[in-house]
């Protein structure tokens, strides 16, 4: 049986391995946790597509230029045109493995999310990422029993092998044992954003350290858009991370408000009338960010219906974490990186730049462009891993047992490396930067370079600096990138995909032109 490595178990690489096996082709599943505890479970609000169940005459075609506008128009055209063609397939059969989205009756309801004018995020309460990975995690235990997925919890990529250019295996590392052992074959990268680079400021989890495309990065695959960091308008900060309160509250009704000489402002609604408290993330952040003093959201006028069938979750994580009850007293909210647009640059194959070797779901640069709308992120890591697999599957290796390798030393991590390193990186990479905040926070990381650090530690960096100086080369503002010394958006000089690669040991930044094709998101 030919076989596949996928690093990664959450919804990317479970979506990859299943694929796979439908295809009679075997995986390696490696993760340093179970499935159970990826990232992906923490998602919230909802996962799009154009079902038209809402009355409301939505098309595919609507939830493409949506989300080519969403994101500035710098993502592919036509990968977006396939992944929103095939979303409303791919909920349904969702919905037939068990996903309890909120139903009424036989229909299939949606909410209004972030960025869309058309009801089309399909939701199970507020914890939509938990409900679709137990139907993932599921329905994989058949294609598990079959000897298709064999799972290795508890292991962490420990290098990526490369031959001329090439992807030619793995090895990985025993969390328990420190064993190291190769595979030979294809990869597939499914490990999810760059949290670790900011610890404590993000709402993903805090086992992401990003240390695996760090490593994809250190051995020659390109990385595209770095600047590009999602802040999610409305978290609070809990211990080590952000906690996130859904776009959810706000398709519900939630509104945004300062108080201004004794007196609410809901400055969104007075500034977008539209769309107001459900303009696109980077709108709202970018208003906050100009703002001084405290944003409040108030969900105060939400139904006892709402809070008790859509966001029952919520309410709970609110009362726990902050002993405050959303439905009586307006939450205190601050932006906090919620998502990274950028990453592993792929192709519409999901091949990288190093053959054999793919990425889908966050860790990969495609679909989201400058901005991601709410409800994509869902969808693109389903159908991303589908596509990675698809690829991958050409390039399938006999299988063969792996290799067992002398024990790995884990080399202990330099004291106060990781905070620094982030509060470098939050400085520049800020919602609003400009070339002093870059070339500053550039300056700093010079110095932090040159101390006695580990090999994980420097690829880190490496790939921090890469995202500093991908910021410092776009002058421009564009969705999640706002410069505030080039304010306007360009698009005859950079509406284009900013690349960042290790030529000749430094980090080098070029442009290239987004494909062509499909109809543009203009603005």
């Amino acid at each position: 049986m030919k076989r596949v490595i996928i690093i990664g178990a959450g919804l990317a690489g479970l979506s990859a391995a299943m694929e796979l096996a439908k295809q009679n082709i075997g995986s390696e599943l490696i993760s340093p946790l179970p499935s159970e505890r990826a990232q992906s479970v923490l998602a919230e609000g909802g996962i799009n597509a154009a079902l038209d169940l809402m009355g409301e005459g939505d098309r595919p075609a609507e939830h493409c230029a949506d989300t080519l506008r969403g994101g500035c128009d710098l993502a592919d055209p036509l990968a977006v045109q396939s992944l929103t063609a095939h979303a409303p397939e791919l909920v349904k059969s969702l919905s037939a493995l068990g996903v309890p989205f909120q139903m009424e009756g036989e229909r299939l309801v949606q909410r209004n999310f972030g960025g869309q004018k058309k009801k089309r995020t399909a939701y199970a309460k507020s914890s939509t990422g938990k409900a679709i990975m137990t139907a993932l995690i599921d329905e994989a235990r058949k294609y598990e029993a079959a000897g298709l997925i064999r799972r290795w919890p508890h292991h962490t990529l420990a290098e990526l092998c490369t031959e001329d250019g090439n992807c030619t295996g793995a090895v990985i590392c025993d969390n328990y044992t420190d064993s190291a052992l190769r595979f030979s074959g294809p990869v597939i990268l499914a490990c999810g954003g760059l949290n670790g680079l900011f610890p404590g400021r993000t709402t993903g989890t805090t086992q992401n350290t990003g240390d695996a495309a760090a490593l994809a990065f250190s051995r020659g695959a390109a990385f595209g858009n770095l600047e590009m960091l999602q802040y999610h308008p409305t978290t609070v900060a809990i211990s080590g991370k952000r906690l996130l309160v859904s776009e959810a509250a706000r398709g519900e009704g939630g509104r945004l408000f300062t108080v201004e000489n004794g007196h609410r402002r809901y400055f969104m609604e007075e500034k977008y009338p539209e769309l107001g408290n459900l303009m696109p993330r980077d709108v709202i952040s970018r208003e906050m960010a100009l703002l001084d003093g405290q944003v409040w959201l108030d969900m105060t006028g939400l139904s006892r219906a709402e809070w008790t069938k859509k966001l029952p979750d919520l309410r709970s994580e609110l009362k726990h974490y902050l002993n405050l009850d959303p439905a009586k007293e307006p939450v205190p909210v601050s932006p906090g990186i919620h998502f990274f647009m950028g990453g592993i640059l792929v192709d519409r194959t999901h091949a990288a730049s190093l053959k054999k070797l793919f990425a889908a779901g966050e860790c990969a640069c495609q679909y989201h462009g400058a901005n991601r709308l709410g409800g994509n992120s869902l969808l693109g890591a389903i159908y991303g891993g589908m596509a990675a697999a698809r690829s991958a599957a050409l390039w399938a290796s006999e299988h063969r047992e792996p290799e067992q390798l002398g024990p790995v030393t884990p080399q202990p991590e330099t004291p106060g490396f990781q905070a620094k390193l982030g509060d470098i990186l939050y400085g520049g990479l800020a919602i609003l930067r400009d070339e002093a905040t870059l070339t500053g926070a550039l300056s700093r990381l010079e110095e932090l370079s040159s101390a006695t650090l580990t090999e994980a530690e420097r690829r880190r960096l490496e790939l921090g600096r890469a995202m500093l100086l991908s910021a410092l080369e776009r002058r421009e503002s564009r969705g999640a990138h706002t410069r505030t010394d080039f304010p306007e958006r360009n698009d005859g000089q950079f509406r284009k995909t900013t690349v960042a690669a290790i030529r000749n040991g430094a980090v080098q930044i070029s442009f290239i032109p987004v494909p062509e094709g499909g109809e543009a998101g203009a603005s």
